[in-house]
């Protein structure tokens, strides 16, 4: 019996759905119903009733699963153990899931958590969103920072650690570049141009946002030509062509290099009063995190407390 095939078992007994459980644990749904098959073969026993329309679970498979819940319990709290031993013994390592254009706010829990933790070596791991809060779940990553996500895995909490602002890019030559410096845009102004945006598939808590926004300004947003690189999108803006995009704020200033384009706040107008375009960022951990993690809280505090005294 393998750990992996528990994980497939409780994730269908979850779900009573094979293809949603494969979605979940992120692989083929072949690959489950090969592993919970085996597991059934091994155990003498079928656990679920495939029968009806909806799978459901046996006699027992309802007896199993408990069972088959505690052992992967015992697993997290084995890794738990071992992870504050280690760190007892000298610092030791922390693997943390990002992505790009973290920007300032990672920099600065970073340089938080080299003040307070100077022997703990920080391993960072850069993965899909859905991959990075699995991965918290099972143990594999000790944290995640994560954009725009409401809700995880059952074992995973997500804590609130910063805003960060999503500006719209357009050319420098458009009369809302010069809103760059006297504050905040309003998006109805570009009601009409196109907008280069990445299918939703590949980011929805950020197409959601931006498309909602124009919602709110009252229009619809103009669909733009296919997705490519953003290296690609910012060199046809700067060249004049109609449209607009946008970027999180960090990366902007990464980008402030290329003068022919423009990185402008936009007015959020959902809500009371007008407030900056913005995605929350949080800190995805285990439900049973160990107290390893307290210093990489207390780094995001102290990062938060620094950009508000900035």
């Amino acid at each position: 019996m393998e750990l992996r095939q528990l994980r497939y078992f409780v994730a269908v007994a979850e779900e009573l759905h094979f293809g949603r459980a494969a979605e979940r644990l992120l692989i083929v749904q072949s690959a489950v119903s090969q592993q919970v098959r085996r597991l059934e073969r091994e155990l003498g026993a079928e656990l679920f009733d495939r029968s009806r329309r909806q799978v459901l679970l046996t006699e027992a498979g309802r007896r199993f699963l408990p069972e088959a819940r505690a052992v992967l319990a015992a697993e997290q709290r084995a890794l738990a153990t071992l992870a504050a031993y280690t760190a007892a013994r000298g610092g030791g390592r922390l693997r943390i899931g990002t992505s790009t254009a973290m920007g300032e706010y990672l920099d600065r829990v970073l340089d938080a958590l080299a003040d307070a933790e100077p022997n703990l070596r920080v391993e960072f791991v850069s993965l899909p969103t859905a991959v990075r809060l699995e991965q918290v779940a099972r143990g594999e990553l000790d944290a995640a920072f994560v954009r725009g996500v409401e809700a995880g895995p059952p074992e995973v909490r997500l804590i609130p650690v910063w805003q960060d602002p999503v500006l719209i890019v357009l050319s420098a030559r458009h009369p809302l570049a010069g809103c760059a410096e006297e504050g905040l845009a309003d998006l109805a102004e570009l009601a009409g141009l196109p907008l280069y945006l990445t299918a939703r598939r590949n980011n929805p808590s950020l197409v959601d946002l931006v498309v909602g926004a124009c919602q709110d300004a009252g229009f619809e947003p103009a669909q733009g030509p296919p997705h490519s690189s953003l290296q690609d999108t910012l060199a046809a803006l700067g060249s004049g062509v109609p449209g607009w995009s946008v970027v999180y704020g960090a990366h902007a200033r990464q980008l402030a290099a290329n003068r022919r384009v423009a990185f402008v706040p936009v007015c959020d107008s959902r809500g009371h009063g007008a407030r900056p375009l913005s995605l929350p960022v949080s800190l995805a951990v285990s439900a049973h995190a160990s107290d390893r993690i307290g210093p990489l809280l207390a780094a995001c505090r102290a990062a938060r407390a620094t950009d508000r005294e900035s």
